[in-house]
């Protein structure tokens, strides 16, 4: 089991940069790295890096890009003009990869939405649009993964109803990110990823959370932990027996927390935790 590094784990901590957590994750033994695009975004604006110098890096070192994380609030829009933008920034993205060597791209549904829609209107319009966005992104071979998120203000929060519009779509280029926090967050049902086909799930994020109420208000990311938190809540060794016997072919977890405290890390020491808890949970699950 390979790991990864997901950017929400440090990406406000003092004086973050791209370029850094690349550099850190390769000196701590990570794989892989999700690069956030709020991150991304940031740096290019700033000018501190560019796509190219990024590429570059790629194209000499041991760490690979696993995803670019992510395109927000793909879904239910209510204008053409809406839609449109969607594609653009999907076309941005896309040429973006090409330059980072990356081949997947994690897509996140609205959020808070005034349209009164039902479940399966949700997903229909979520299924419709990925269709689409597949046109673009097969011929760069480029996969997306859709990312339910255990909110209640999100279009799609649960495992099945991410897993139910994947299976509507019925492409290899599309999947869906099992986030440890999402699952439990919203309740999720362990039988509908008992009976998933692992081969689905294209990323795994690992986390540990505060044992808080499904749902409430107040279970947000920022109650995330490490993988091994003593105050976690999480049933690691399900998660890790049910993806093994669904054939999960991921071969990678990535840790994303958010959580404000690891934030006061420096950017290093974070890296270096992330790596040193991750390792350890290969260790006891893997």
């Amino acid at each position: 089991m390979k790991i990864g590094f997901n950017e929400g784990c440090d990406r406000y901590c003092a004086g973050h940069t791209v370029l850094n957590d690349l550099e850190y994750c390769e000196k701590n033994g990570f794989d892989f790295i999700d690069i956030q695009s709020e991150c991304l975004d940031r740096d290019l604006a700033a000018g501190k890096v560019t796509l190219e110098q990024l590429g570059d890096w790629f194209k000499t070192h041991k760490l690979k890009m696993l995803s670019y994380n992510a395109l927000c609030f793909f879904n239910m829009k209510q204008t053409q003009a809406e839609k449109d933008a969607v594609m653009a920034e999907l076309d941005e993205i896309i040429r973006r990869c090409q330059i980072l060597d990356c081949n997947m791209i994690v897509v996140v549904p609205s959020q808070n939405i005034t349209v009164h829609a039902t479940r399966g209107e949700i997903l229909a319009d979520a299924a419709a649009v990925l269709k689409e966005m597949v046109k673009k992104v097969e011929p760069h071979g480029i996969k997306l993964s859709l990312e339910f998120c255990g909110a209640p203000g999100m279009t799609i929060n649960r495992f099945e109803d991410a897993y139910a519009v994947v299976q509507a779509v019925d492409s290899p280029l599309v999947g869906v990110t099992l986030d440890q926090y999402h699952f439990h967050a919203m309740a999720s049902g362990w039988d509908a990823l008992e009976k998933a086909d692992g081969k689905k799930i294209f990323i795994w994020h690992l986390n540990d959370m505060e044992d808080m109420p499904c749902g409430a208000a107040y279970n947000t990311d920022e109650k995330r932990l490490w993988p091994g938190d003593a105050r976690g809540c999480l049933d690691h060794q399900r998660y890790a027996d049910t993806l093994k016997k669904i054939g999960f072919e991921g071969n990678c977890c990535t840790v994303e927390v958010f959580r404000p405290d690891y934030y006061q890390l420096s950017q290093e020491e974070n890296v270096r935790t992330a790596a040193e808890v991750t390792k350890a949970h290969v260790a006891k699950y893997w």
